[in-house]
């Protein structure tokens, strides 16, 4: 009876997916998430899923733009190749599956379906596609929330002005190939430009108790840049080591999942035009933030 209803479930969740727009998926990626669910819910229940996860992910290739393959908009599902997005994403629909008892594929792909997409919806312009909209609208449905406080090592604050997506639309395929799509993304971003957020200046990244306790093992970090026309060039995850914080990653640089054995404050001081980090936190926001 208990294998009928889950049969069942998942037929009605994918059945849903397929309504808004064809998922793509390879049969190695749908075994390969069962398997991973599989294993995480042989973990303790009190275990930090979004490492968990993040490690059983790491040596993947690095693909960058692994969403723009279709000529219109799918839900791609590759655990065979990831971007540093695709990757944090993965990771986090992995996570809520886990922490919420949900076991099938079907599952996995509707979390995939709601962290990506602004109300869920199927469609090129209500991907996220830039990051602080991807917090907002993960915010909104309560699986991430935003450390913001005043004071260190929160110690500047980005005024965030967009624009890249509309001034390089040759790069992006699906923009060039409908150029309609065009007035819409100028919108979102016309929304997002002036907002502002408290960040940490890469300088302020340090081995230090005050920063071990800022940022949590297993939060969304996300690479502010001083790039124009973006508000961040990168993502990843926390991780501490004796020395000092680290980065899970998909990394362009090193072409594959790795935990990075770099520290990320020596890893950002590599990058001039990266100045600081936003961090995320997964779970509901508390009525009052630690």
């Amino acid at each position: 009876m208990k294998t009928m209803r889950k049969i069942l479930t998942t037929l009605l969740l994918l059945l849903a997916v397929h309504a808004n727009a064809t998922a793509d998926y390879t049969r190695e990626d749908s075994v390969k998430v069962m398997r991973l669910l599989e294993e995480g819910q042989r973990q303790p229940r009190n275990a930090n899923f979004i490492l968990f996860y993040a490690r059983r992910l790491v040596g993947i290739p690095y693909i960058a733009q692994t969403l723009e393959v279709n000529s219109w908009e799918r839900l791609v599902i590759n655990l065979r190749q990831l971007d540093c997005t695709t990757y944090v994403e993965n990771v986090l629909a992995l996570t809520l599956c886990t922490q919420n008892r949900k076991t099938t594929f079907a599952d996995f792909c509707n979390y995939l379906r709601l962290i990506r997409y602004e109300g869920g919806k199927i469609d090129y312009t209500s991907r996220l596609h830039y990051f602080t909209d991807w917090i907002a609208d993960n915010t909104r449905l309560g699986f991430v929330y935003e450390i913001q406080r005043n004071g260190a090592p929160f110690t500047q604050v980005q005024t965030v002005r967009v624009g890249y997506m509309t001034r390089h639309a040759a790069d992006y395929p699906m923009l060039k190939a409908h150029p309609e799509r065009l007035k819409v993304i100028a919108e979102s971003e016309r929304k997002l430009t002036g907002k502002q957020f408290r960040y940490i200046p890469k300088v302020q990244i340090t081995n230090s108790s005050l920063c071990r306790n800022t940022i949590k093992d297993g939060d969304i970090i996300a690479i502010i840049t001083a790039k124009k026309g973006l508000d961040t060039s990168h993502i990843g995850i926390a991780v501490w080591h004796k020395d000092g914080l680290h980065l899970l990653n998909a990394s362009q640089v090193r072409r594959r999942v790795v935990e990075e054995p770099m520290l990320l404050r020596t890893y950002m001081a590599k990058h001039p035009m990266q100045t600081g980090i936003r961090i995320v936190r997964v779970g509901k926001k508390p009525t009052r933030q630690p």
